[in-house]
């Protein structure tokens, strides 16, 4: 769905979410609640966070977390640049953490600062860090549409009922019954109603949003068929799943940047030739500072891997160029950038030599680089030692405005460009 502004999503709806993340962490095991856990050295809540904040339409997004740990859910709103967050006191139990969220958009005296009501709110867990656009669009206008809506998944296991004694009391069948997931979302005012209703009994004991609107307030909610990366972390093994997810999602796009030197711009097509059938990847043939609005828009994409060609000794003021651009625009707070560094050594440029007063510039800058969270790393190709397998795919893929080219090719550091994205 196309973005429609702030806080209007398709049909001109108001929208705002509920991430409610009090919870210890029992199952996980460990001092450190799961939801505050660290993966790839960021917390499982900044995902879900980003995940709701890149939806342009959801205008607040309410965070409840546990008395104790509220500090360190602002800390970590200010470290990594979040925005439209505001952070909520929980309750003892789900139900009632999440009321104390809802209570932020309708009770001035639980808040000094009392958001707009929106139209319709979402509920997403914060231990639930891969959610798209599409899956939480889909189940807010079918909220707009039936009062409430939820994902759900297939069952994976058989659910089985046991007696008193231990034995099997009786089965149901799969086919028929759905796991409840989430994103989850209401026209508020029904949500609210059903919070307002509630028992203690339901506030201490209950775990179904969807349950309440239905018992309290009639509302059948629409049931949205949901994807697979809606799993909750709940599990120590989940959170490696998880950090495997993220790395192979940020190996996923590469930018390589050239100048247009005949040379460079030649190993600047070759190079996407050889990388493209394993990941996405976009190509600048022009010096950084003239192609500064390309390379934002390329950033804006959520592209955290760069290849920089050139043929010069150390190329500080480019390379600072493009730290200063990465930087700016506060990808590297999110995750970690790679940036490899490719010189290419040609043997009619007999000026070009790296020595040891080179590599100890280049190793410090890469120090102070990494505390920035942006990775650099350095490749050194001999032009004249390159063979006849780069002519045969120039040849074959290269524009017929490019000259053929006799001795080049990119194949022999392509594994070394894909290991440094992978962030092995």
């Amino acid at each position: 769905m196309e973005p429609r502004g702030r806080g209007a999503a398709a049909g001109g709806v108001s929208v705002s979410a509920v991430l409610p993340a009090g919870g210890s962490g029992e199952r996980l095991g460990g001092a450190t609640p799961k939801q505050f856990c660290a993966v790839q050295g960021r917390p499982l809540v900044s995902y879900a966070v980003r995940a709701m904040e890149r939806i342009s339409w959801i205008s607040d997004i309410v965070v409840v977390v546990s008395p104790e740990n509220i500090e360190t859910m602002k800390t970590i709103i200010e470290k990594y640049g979040h925005k439209r967050v505001t952070v909520v006191e929980g309750g003892i139990t789900r139900h009632r953490s999440i009321f104390n969220g809802l209570k932020v958009f309708a009770e001035n005296e639980f808040s000094s600062h009392l958001l707009q009501k929106p139209e319709v709110v979402i509920i997403h867990d914060a231990v639930r860090p891969f959610v798209e656009e599409d899956i939480v669009s889909k189940v807010v206008m079918a909220a707009k549409e039936h009062g409430a809506a939820g994902a759900i998944r297939p069952l994976v296991s058989t659910v089985i009922a046991s007696a008193a004694d231990g034995c099997l009391d009786h089965s149901l069948e799969r086919a028929r019954y759905r796991a409840s997931e989430m994103p989850q979302a209401f026209l508020f005012d029904i949500i609210y109603e059903a919070y307002q209703q509630c028992t203690d009994y339901d506030l201490d004991y209950g775990t179904e949003c969807l349950h309440l609107a239905l018992k309290y307030c009639k509302t059948n909610a629409k049931l949205v068929e949901g994807t697979a990366d809606l799993w909750k972390v709940t599990y120590k093994r989940d959170l490696y799943a998880a950090e495997s997810i993220v790395k192979d999602n940020l190996s996923q796009q590469v930018c390589v940047i050239t100048n247009v030197k005949e040379t460079l711009a030649q190993v600047g097509f070759l190079l996407p030739e050889s990388l493209k059938s394993q990941i996405k990847v976009e190509a600048i043939s022009m010096s950084l500072s003239k192609n500064d609005s390309c390379l934002q828009n390329i950033i804006s994409g959520q592209c955290y891997n760069f290849v920089c060609v050139n043929d010069k000794r150390w190329a500080t003021q480019e390379t600072q160029e493009l730290v200063d651009v990465l930087e700016k625009s506060n990808i590297p707070l999110l995750y970690p950038v790679v940036l490899i560094l490719v010189h290419l050594d040609i043997p009619e440029n007999n000026s070009f030599s790296i020595g040891m007063e080179d590599l100890t510039t280049i190793k410090k800058f890469a120090r102070e680089t990494k505390k920035k969270n942006i990775l650099i790393y350095g490749l050194l190709i001999q032009y004249k030692h390159l063979r006849k397998r780069g002519e045969k795919m120039w040849n074959q893929t290269a524009p017929s405005s490019y000259p053929r080219q006799e001795d080049l090719s990119v194949s022999h550091f392509t594994w070394m460009t894909l290991c440094c994205f992978r962030r092995q």
